[in-house]
């Protein structure tokens, strides 16, 4: 019996043309809740670390998942010099495929998707570990991925206040620009400072998201004021750290997933039994997250396939729904699925097989 599944494919432009029609602050809330809602099925999903290839220039990594009806992984580069070149720093693209088949369902760009999940995910996590009225943020750091931070802070969490900082002035000024320009940033006030300490001062959430393959100190201790929450998302590979040890010891730290933390998030600094709590088991309620005002949170991220699925699932139901979607001839079409052989028989073969065929049904 021939299955009636088939892969659709989901470009580059079709993504971007989604987030504009249905509007970016509803693509962040959408695949916020879908985020939530798969981190609160942690134990159904079968989940690794993701397999990672590193050069001299950067990494390149596989990142799988699964539950017991579909399967997804995500292809991720991170080549911080990529810019140089024309390229984005990051780029990626995902599948999403049936479990019981193997199917391969939907074939999507993530390049863009990344970043907005990113975003989505820093959201999930201050919601549960952040001051309820947090209203400022400092962003350090103004490359690719602040835009998103910033607008998922001001739409999801009500931040009205960001201040930022990066090394790289046009980095800050093309971030302004674009704020600047955009109605979804109305009632955003941003403001630019000449240095990571001066830009910190005073706010309730701090975001740090830089893009050197370093081990680095973007904070120290005595900047750190009591009940901040560390957005920490830049410290995401072995040997890429922003947040130094003397800060992570201040914190309640918690993490995506910890075997994978350990390796690649600020957490490598730590011992193996410095003590942290997965951020699913506070959104399940069976840990604590923030107990009190005063108390200093972080979140280590890293970036966890779990957030790619969830994205996927929320790109495979919006894209569908506005026709944005289109068939991929990825996989052969088979009259026999057991003689994959006919793909490339012999003309003359298939020829004198279908005159065969013809005069069998004439007599």
């Amino acid at each position: 019996m021939k299955t009636a599944l088939q892969t659709q494919f989901l470009s580059a432009q079709n993504a971007a043309k989604l987030v504009r029609q249905i509007g970016l602050p509803q693509a962040l809330q959408g695949i916020a809740a879908n985020i939530h809602q798969d981190f609160l099925r942690w134990r159904a999903f079968d989940k690794n670390a993701r397999l990672a290839a590193h050069s001299k220039d950067g990494v390149i990594e596989l990142m799988p998942i699964a539950d017991d009806r579909i399967f997804s992984f995500k292809y991720v580069n991170g080549h911080p010099k990529n810019t140089q070149h024309g390229l984005p720093t990051v780029m990626a693209f995902g599948v999403l495929a049936d479990v019981a088949t193997g199917m391969p369902l939907l074939i999507s760009e993530l390049t863009l998707t990344t970043a907005i999940r990113t975003a989505a995910t820093s959201v999930v996590a201050a919601r549960a570990l952040a001051r309820h009225n947090s209203r400022s943020m400092a962003l350090i750091g103004n490359g690719a991925q602040s835009e998103f931070q910033a607008l998922a802070f001001h739409h999801l969490l009500g931040i009205d206040e960001i201040h930022l900082y990066d090394t790289d002035v046009e980095a800050t000024a093309k971030l302004m620009s674009n704020l600047q320009a955009n109605p979804d940033a109305r009632g955003l006030r941003i403001s630019a400072y000449a240095s990571t300490r001066e830009a910190v001062r005073g706010v309730d959430i701090i975001t740090t998201v830089t893009a050197d393959k370093t081990n680095a100190a973007i904070l120290t201790a005595d900047m750190i004021e009591p009940g901040m929450h560390i957005n920490g998302i830049g410290g995401d590979c072995p040997g890429k750290t922003e947040i130094p040890p003397e800060v992570l010891r201040m914190a309640s730290v918690f993490v995506e997933f910890e075997p994978q933390t350990r390796i690649e998030g600020d957490l490598q600094h730590m011992p193996a039994d410095f003590a942290v709590t997965e951020l699913w088991q506070v959104l399940a309620g069976k840990q604590l997250g923030r107990v009190s005002d005063d108390q200093i949170t972080m979140f280590d991220s890293v970036g966890f396939a779990i957030e790619d699925f969830s994205a996927l699932r929320f790109l495979q139901s919006s894209a569908t729904a506005q026709g944005l979607t289109q068939p991929l001839d990825l996989i052969p079409h088979l009259d026999d699925p057991k003689n994959l052989y006919q793909l490339i028989k012999p003309q003359a073969i298939m020829r004198n097989a279908a005159a065969k065929s013809a005069a069998t049904v004439a007599a």
